[in-house]
């Protein structure tokens, strides 16, 4: 990996890959009518028990995201943002069990342009790669990957990412990539998806989430725009993004049309 600083990294991925999130407890409704307005309620919580990866492939996964994301001043680490749960289930889902893969071949080497050329779904190819490696790093260092140092960590890592580790069933840095690649999502993923807990990526970088309503601002050029950042989850619920920032009457409106709190003026 090259030497990147971490909010660097966290601005590109986030621009780069998909996006979307829930903050720091629940913000209120919007009341237009407070005649009308509905009682406030909390975000239901989901509880968060792992369906796929084994407690040692948690921990390696755990160990893993958290040297791809480390915890900072302005975030919390991959493993503190739920990314490992967020992986979980995607390994668990349809896309882990390579539901929409195409799997007759001929499986030949392809290149970096042509993505996933694998003769395995990402289940396996998990599974497999993280056994390995602890194979390799107990070869090593006399321990499995969650139990090294923060630098021997990165030494097994970047020997993925170079392809410079030969694991015997998978590409070491298809292995890595696909790794990396589930992170990211994770960090930046809407939250209803595991990942991303309290829209800590979203607020990494400043992305306001699903509430598009931006027509009181729109014309305000090179002037921050602000706001607790929004996901699925408090649209559904009908949650309000942030009142207190709405630029003026209209712009409250809207968003609130928008989370379905509002009734058709007459």
């Amino acid at each position: 990996m090259d030497e990147l600083s971490r909010n660097d990294f966290l601005k590109l991925a986030g621009i780069a890959g998909t996006a979307t999130a829930v903050g720091e407890g629940a913000p209120a409704l919007l009341r237009p009518d407070a005649a009308d307005a509905a009682p406030v309620k909390a975000l239901l919580l989901q509880p968060q028990a792992f369906t796929y990866l084994t407690q040692p492939e948690q921990a390696f996964v755990e160990a893993a995201i958290d040297r791809l994301i480390p915890k900072d001043a302005s975030s919390p680490s991959a493993k503190d943002a739920g990314v490992a749960y967020y992986i979980d289930q995607q390994l668990a889902g349809a896309w882990g069990t390579g539901a929409r893969q195409y799997r007759q071949g001929p499986w030949q080497q392809g290149t970096p342009e042509q993505g996933y050329q694998l003769n395995m779904v990402p289940q396996q190819l998990y599974r497999i790669g993280i056994a390995q490696t602890n194979a390799h790093c107990r070869k090593t260092y006399g321990k499995t990957f969650d139990a090294l140092s923060s630098v021997h960590q990165d030494e097994i890592l970047h020997g993925l990412e170079g392809g410079k580790i030969a694991l015997a069933e998978v590409p070491a840095k298809a292995f890595f990539d696909t790794l990396l690649g589930n992170t990211v999502e994770g960090f930046f993923a809407d939250p209803l998806y595991g990942g991303n807990r309290n829209k800590a990526g979203w607020k990494a970088i400043g992305f306001p989430g699903v509430a598009a309503a931006y027509t009181g601002v729109i014309e305000r050029h090179n002037i921050p725009y602000r706001v607790k950042p929004v996901g699925i989850a408090d649209v559904e619920q009908g949650m309000d993004p942030d009142p207190d920032r709405a630029e003026n009457d209209e712009h409250r409106r809207r968003v609130a049309m928008m989370h379905g709190n509002t009734r058709r003026e007459g």
